[in-house]
């Protein structure tokens, strides 16, 4: 029997219609579908990329879930991608074509990454499509570009401390800060500066999507996880 292939696909950071052609269309032909899902504290379970697939009327006979801790000890998680790994193997050695699902682009900040290094351990034939990041999907909505010519961007995905945005500030020409719930008013001092210019963007590519340059607006919200801050500095000040 001829073994299937994997394919990895991102889904983009929300909007359905934002995955390419390509990821559709391997969609619509492969016969199971993996995708990553959060178990919270009380027991509930989410997925986010389950919900970007609704639109794309998949059948639910080859969608399967693998559902993690989502904690920054990663320690809990490598069972969970083991045993979806085991099940994928099984499924190409009977095959079958899997693919693997994600939010925003598979190649950034992506938990695709730890079945990618697994698969390239074997000689199951893998192939990867790539898609759009939530910073990139907040710049188009500002409809601000991230750099220009030599400039530069700096990505800080988790931030430890305030010296780091500032060092990153002093480098860089934009920067993206993902994560922001914890560290919001460790940072707001930062942003009051005449020379920084900010966006706060959260839940891009949905209908609750929320953006604002305002401190006073932000300040009145609560911070949800998918949400970030591209800042740049005012060359003019």
């Amino acid at each position: 029997m001829e073994k299937g292939k994997v394919y990895g696909i991102s889904l983009g950071p929300g909007d359905p219609d934002l995955i390419t052609l390509k990821g559709y269309k391997l969609l619509q032909t492969v016969d199971k579908i993996y995708y990553p899902g959060s178990i919270f504290q009380d027991g509930r379970k989410s997925s986010y990329s389950l919900q970007i697939m609704e639109d794309y009327d998949l059948s639910e006979e080859k969608l399967v879930g693998f559902y993690m801790e989502m904690t920054i000890d990663r320690v809990h998680v490598h069972p969970v991608y083991e045993e979806a790994f085991q099940n994928m193997q099984k499924d190409v050695s009977e095959g079958l074509d899997v693919a693997i699902v994600c939010e925003g682009d598979l190649s950034t900040y992506s938990s695709f990454s730890y079945l990618l290094e697994k698969f390239q351990q074997t000689d199951i034939p893998i192939s990867l499509v790539p898609g759009i990041s939530s910073f990139h999907l907040g710049a188009a909505e500002i409809q601000q570009p991230l750099a220009l010519l030599g400039e530069t961007i700096h990505v800080l995905p988790i931030l430890k401390s305030t010296q780091v945005l500032e060092d990153a500030l002093k480098v860089s020409d934009t920067v993206v800060l993902m994560k922001i719930r914890s560290v919001m008013r460790h940072i707001q001092p930062i942003l009051e500066r005449e020379e920084i210019n900010f966006t706060y963007c959260e839940k891009l590519g949905t209908t609750e999507q929320f953006m604002t340059s305002s401190l006073d607006k932000l300040q009145e919200r609560t911070i949800p996880y998918f949400s970030l801050l591209i800042i740049k500095k005012n060359k003019q000040a």
